[in-house]
């Protein structure tokens, strides 16, 4: 099978976050290890779990004295189905002081939103900042990003052919129907040669937007979570759609794909997924503690078990998610 390469570009400022977070993932295992080593096992035990965390004594004994005064903090997080990375954060956020309560809301990417909205959730994690901008511009709110925690990889999928060259004259191709993700299958669609937009399309094309469909590609928009449902439906050729959003028992993985849209490019900054929380209460102790536990190998173990690898953790600026997300919200109210 042949897959199309994009044109190769600069480091991205995505993809040297991601190498940076790395490394230092990796000295702070070196730096645990060596604490094993010079203080035993128990005593070590606990300051390779602190150093995991936090990567750094003084956050470590701001824990311990956390601990030793009894004092605890809470947050509930609106998601969008259960997992194992829900299961690790909560896991790792109760030895650092904070009980995670997950509230999640299977098959739906709206109730999330409104329901931290309505204050019945202090934040939510499930969606990337092209869709939160959406939501917001749509219902008037002013939901922010506190942190990045992941991005997924996207792609085109079929289960009818092995290339894109393969690909029919009217052939049905199913695609997200919301703004965000449906712009983004277009982007996609555009990078594998199979589409053309118009230069002023913005960052969310619509179908109306394509100027050159040769083979005169037909668009079915669905529900983007449900979109795997339709991957082996026999009258469509091919689903765009996340790399992570297949169920296990289909078999399906990155390796599957007949084109992949290179997620740490700049361009992609838009779809890095986050923590999101109402405008006031951004400052709320609790998301500090909760940013560190996503950087626990433990939680990047369970992404890795939900996701086979096609996601990855990012450390993207809150201040650079603020500022893409403003953007976005001014073009999409230039669309309404």
């Amino acid at each position: 099978m042949t897959t199309p390469t994009p044109p190769a570009e600069p480091t991205s400022d995505l993809r040297a976050a991601l190498e940076e977070q790395r490394r230092r993932r990796r000295k702070r295992l070196l730096l645990g290890a060596g604490a094993v080593v010079g203080a035993g096992a128990l005593v070590g035990a606990a300051v390779l779990g602190a150093s995991l965390l936090t990567g750094g004594a003084a956050t470590a004994e701001t824990a311990a004295d956390d601990a030793a005064s009894g004092e605890r903090l809470s947050i509930t997080i609106a998601g969008s189905g259960e997992s194992e990375l829900q299961d690790a954060v909560e896991l790792v956020a109760a030895e650092k002081g904070l009980d995670v309560e997950w509230v999640n809301f299977e098959n739906d990417w709206v109730l999330p939103n409104s329901s931290l909205v309505a204050g019945e959730v202090d934040a939510n994690a499930f969606q990337h900042i092209a869709f939160l901008s959406a939501f917001n511009v749509a219902n008037d709110a002013d939901l922010t990003p506190v942190f990045s925690t992941v991005i997924t990889q996207w792609g085109v999928f079929s289960s009818s052919i092995d290339d894109l060259d393969e690909l029919e004259q009217g052939d049905r191709v199913v695609i997200p129907d919301d703004a965000a993700n449906g712009g983004r299958a277009l982007f996609i669609l555009q990078n594998a040669g199979l589409i053309e937009l118009s230069d002023d399309a913005g960052s969310y094309p619509t179908v109306d937007d394509v100027t050159g469909n040769e083979l005169g590609l037909e668009f079915v928009p669905v529900q983007a979570i449900t979109i795997p449902q339709q991957f082996d439906d026999p009258s469509v050729a091919a689903v765009v759609v996340g790399t992570s959003y297949f169920d296990p028992s289909q078999g399906v993985t990155k390796e599957d794909a007949l084109f992949l849209d290179d997620s740490l490019a700049d361009s992609s900054l838009p779809y890095v997924n986050v923590v999101a929380t109402r405008a006031e209460n951004v400052d709320d102790p609790a998301f500090e503690i909760l940013q560190e536990v996503y950087q626990d190998e433990r939680v990047a173990a369970g992404l890795e078990a939900d996701s086979f690898g096609n996601s990855v953790l990012v450390d993207v600026s809150v201040d650079a998610l603020r500022e893409r997300l403003a953007e976005l919200e001014d073009l999409a109210r230039e669309l309404q």
